[in-house]
């Protein structure tokens, strides 16, 4: 999904003669479903054709051997040029337009549009699209949910009521008043006293919402993806990739930067931001924060000195101490391609793309989002078991495996109930760890 941006101002410059189809050969399980495909597709707003290359046969045809991979073939069928990994804008832009002035004087390129049609539900007019992740507001006895799809944020009652929105809806960055301001995908949350901080992933920024002056600003990031890793230092100034969340420890947010396989830290104060863990090689390993290895962290939850984090590309749920000595362990999870579906001790048991964690009295429960599972860690038996979900997808209440979710990707845990951002199904669920009993709450009042 990082390509995507690149790929769109690509598109739209040379839209008269370039043609751009998405090949998805993936690595889960899950993400072999044609339906979820479709709602990938949606999620992010793509426009061109995608093709699900479920038994990876285009990859073996193109000699693929890494995600994300650029193919260029001109009209007469032969690869041109290929690149792996991410990519800077402008260095492909020149290399189009140079492919332009070589292809336009042969006649070679056709200006009219190739016809398709992809088969996107509009999602627009449910009260949620995509929710990614909330947050439990104890003070004022709120959710707070990142309604991604629609680029705002929204709070509820308890009851579903709907009590406040922040962001006009439309995708931008842009601060300034509660209707004026613009999100792009927002993503994580968390809230101290009347500030609520946010990770604005397509941004790639963290903003702040100012509950009493019903202001939103920018204190991390400048709006534009890095595509190197860098140190870090003044927050304003550096550009950042793809926080997807972030969790507040006495003045320090931490951020789970995806896009660079670390967390980072923002001084509130200081208002500098720098890597906390993770020396930004994409794999899973244990030891001091900096010497860490980590894969995509996506959810926080933290637990008096103690952040735990959801490691998604290797289905790990993970922590790291926050206070000395500071090491990184890794509760369940053993590699890059380790993934399943098992419960059980910690060192058998076996998760498929956990995408969110919530810390509670002695346990950790995780979003096993392609496993649409909530599962709970018991920390003192080192065991994982399922509260609820059966392993398909689906939008059913019950009671444990009855009930079915779709890629869950979002959880809080608030008054002894855990509040579960059910991403695909466009919906916030309420799950009873005592007895496995979920439920869906009703958004009323927008």
């Amino acid at each position: 999904m990082h390509v995507l941006p690149q790929l769109r101002k690509l598109e739209h410059k040379y839209r008269d003669w370039l043609v751009v189809i998405g090949v998805h050969s993936s690595k889960f399980p899950n993400e072999r479903e044609t339906a979820n495909i479709r709602n990938a597709v949606a999620r992010y707003g793509i426009e061109h054709p995608v093709i699900n290359d479920r038994g990876f046969a285009v990859w073996q045809r193109y000699a693929v051997r890494a995600w994300p991979t650029l193919m260029f073939i001109d009209p007469q069928g032969n690869v041109i040029g290929k690149h792996e990994g991410e990519f800077d804008v402008q260095q492909f832009d020149q290399l189009l337009f140079e492919i332009e002035q070589d292809l336009k004087p042969a006649g070679l390129l056709k200006t009219e549009l190739l016809p398709h049609q992809l088969a996107i539900v509009d999602q627009s007019a449910q009260p949620l699209k995509f929710p990614g992740k909330i947050a439990a507001d104890s003070g004022r006895g709120w959710l707070w949910i990142a309604d991604s799809g629609h680029h705002r944020l929204i709070a509820t009652g308890r009851d579903g009521q709907v009590q406040s929105v922040v962001g006009s809806g439309e995708p931008g960055f842009t601060g300034g008043d509660f209707d004026a301001a613009q999100f792009l995908g927002p993503q994580g949350l968390t809230i101290e006293g009347g500030r609520l901080y946010v990770a604005d992933a397509g941004n790639h920024a963290i903003r702040r919402v100012d509950l009493e002056r019903k202001l939103v600003e920018t204190v991390a990031g400048t709006g534009e993806q890095s595509l190197f890793r860098h140190q870090g230092g003044n927050a304003l100034d550096l550009p950042l990739n793809s926080p997807y969340d972030v969790a507040l420890h006495h003045g320090k947010l931490y951020v789970a930067m995806a896009g660079f396989h670390q967390l980072w830290v923002l001084d509130l104060d200081s208002q500098s931001i720098a890597p906390f863990a993770g020396d930004g090689v994409e794999q899973i390993q244990d030891g001091p924060r900096l010497e860490a290895k980590l894969a995509q962290p996506y959810g926080l939850s933290l637990a008096g000195d103690d952040l735990y984090f959801a490691d998604s590309e290797t289905s790990a749920v993970r922590r790291v101490q926050l206070v000395p000595p500071e090491t990184v362990q890794t509760l369940v999870g053993t590699g890059l391609f380790d993934f399943g579906d098992q419960d059980g001790p910690f060192e058998t048991a076996v998760l498929q793309h956990v995408q969110a964690v919530a810390a509670s009295a002695g346990a950790v429960y995780v979003a096993d989002t392609y496993n649409h599972k909530i599962r709970r860690l018991d920390l003192a038996e080192r065991a994982v078991s399922t509260i609820a979900g059966n392993g398909r997808s689906g939008h059913t209440d019950g009671r444990g495996a009855t009930a079915t979710f779709n890629e869950p990707a979002g959880l809080a845990f608030s008054d002894g109930q855990i509040y579960v951002a059910d991403t695909n199904n466009h919906a916030i669920r309420q799950v009873d760890p005592a007895t496995g009993a979920v439920s869906t709450l009703a958004i009323r009042g927008i």
